[in-house]
């Protein structure tokens, strides 16, 4: 068995840690020479410095040999790079080979989902990872839990045979929309949540906004063609709970910034510094549901709130009084 894993951020490689871990034979991708020289060098990512690299896996920055043999291919890059690496990749990737996708959000230009964006280039079997699982805790071996979307048995059987151990479960689910909705849209509302605690609400306010949060996504997924019962999955309910309220996250971290009336040039700074994968997916999610004419306040709200035309305080109002 032979995988790759694109992308060396943070995700990329604590996923890395799990299929080392099996014994699986790994290659690492970046798109850049100097990082994987460095990467090479130190065997540390810069973006998970906790983690050091073994030496069994290989890192290659010539997509061609990092893909070509591979039985299973996992695209862990960043939402906005996604399209042009999977470009990349289908020229050399196996007609047999599967592909699991690792990266959560929608594209920011045609509101398309990734699975979507995937198929139009590729008739390769594929299926969505996503669930409450910070890299850290991965490297670390704690328990974690992921939702794996596939329609193909295949992949998933592949999937379980090269990530699942001991302390890493997969529940199934033929709802790729619905899990790929919760994995985007839950670093949105931890943008949110992450501005209540940072204006000092308390934790009565937080469950109200939690409890909303969870209802509007589940209804989103029903309008967009998804299946409802997907919101109480490990993509649903278990990481829009982490998300939304651990200051591991990014996304949670940059909402409590603004929350608590920090600079503009301390916020920028913020982001100059931190991938929030939460403002990319915001102004994607923000486009597709005035598109689509799906309902969803919540989204309006905060998108007015980041870009300054309304104030935080309106948050709190607005949960009391939307319908």
């Amino acid at each position: 068995m032979k995988v790759c894993i694109l992308g060396c951020g943070a995700y990329g490689l604590a996923l890395s840690s799990i299929v080392s871990k099996n014994n699986i034979d790994l290659t690492l991708w970046t798109h850049r020479d100097e990082e994987k020289e460095e990467l090479e060098r130190t065997r540390i990512g810069k973006k998970l410095p906790e983690y050091k690299i073994p030496k069994n896996i290989t890192i290659e920055s010539n997509i061609k040999d990092a893909v070509e043999g591979k039985d299973l291919v996992v695209i862990a890059v960043p939402a906005f790079a996604f399209e042009e690496t999977t470009k990349l990749l289908v020229k050399h990737l196996d007609k047999k080979a599967h592909v699991l996708i690792a990266t959560k959000g929608i594209q920011q230009d045609t509101c398309m989902f990734l699975n979507d964006i995937f198929r139009n280039y590729s008739k390769n079997k594929y299926g969505v990872i996503s669930g409450p699982t910070f890299a850290v805790d991965i490297i670390k071996e704690s328990p974690v839990g992921f939702s794996l979307a596939t329609t193909y048995p295949s992949t998933e059987k592949i999937v379980r045979k090269c990530f699942e151990n001991s302390t890493t479960k997969f529940r199934r689910s033929r709802d790729v929309k619905g899990v790929e909705i919760c994995g985007s849209i839950k670093n949105v509302m931890a943008i949110a949540s992450g501005m209540l605690e940072g204006m000092g609400v308390t934790d009565s306010t937080r469950a109200l906004f939690l409890t909303e949060s969870m209802n509007d996504v589940k209804n989103l997924i029903k309008a967009l063609g998804g299946k409802k019962k997907t919101i109480l999955s490990f993509a649903g309910f278990g990481d829009i709970l982490m998300t939304c309220t651990s200051k591991e996250s990014r996304n949670f971290s940059f909402g409590y910034l603004i929350g608590n009336g920090a600079t503009k040039r301390e916020i920028d700074k913020y982001l100059e510094t931190t991938t929030v994968e939460g403002m990319y997916t915001l102004k994607s999610i923000h486009k597709l549901v005035r598109k689509k004419r799906v309902k969803m306040p919540i989204i309006n709200l905060i998108y007015d709130i980041i870009n300054g035309k309304k104030e935080k305080e309106e948050m709190l109002s607005f949960l009391i009084e939307k319908e």
